[in-house]
């Protein structure tokens, strides 16, 4: 990923996360290959972003986590969205929209000079 590519990524991290537990419990692993599905490979998140981010959110009270066994039969810690984090991504939803409606206007603006 460009350099580019992965500063965006970073700055909507906690957004793709959350909407990526809005669909069920999931491990780390599993968020990531859910994000890079679902992007068309396009964004990849990578494990020294995911995981910080994943105890900050937890230490917020966004999500919440539990061991369990993946589908290979190892251990995992899996993460589920809580009350607080549907409150959360909502938030974070509106903030998205209302910051891609303000960068469409700067994109599409032209100046017409005299």
């Amino acid at each position: 990923m460009t350099k580019a590519k992965n500063d965006a990524l970073q700055g909507s991290l906690r957004l793709l996360v959350l909407k990526s537990l809005q669909q069920g419990s999931m491990h780390g692993w599993g968020i990531t290959l859910h994000i890079e599905g679902v992007s068309n490979s396009i964004l990849r998140v990578e494990e020294g972003s995911l995981y910080p981010a994943l105890h900050r959110m937890e230490q917020e009270g966004w999500i919440a986590s539990e061991w369990g066994l993946s589908e290979n039969n190892r251990r995992a810690r899996f993460y589920r969205l809580t009350a607080a984090g549907r409150k959360q991504l909502a938030a974070e939803e509106t903030n998205w929209h209302e910051i891609n409606h303000a960068v469409g206007l700067v994109l599409n603006f032209s100046s017409i000079k005299a």
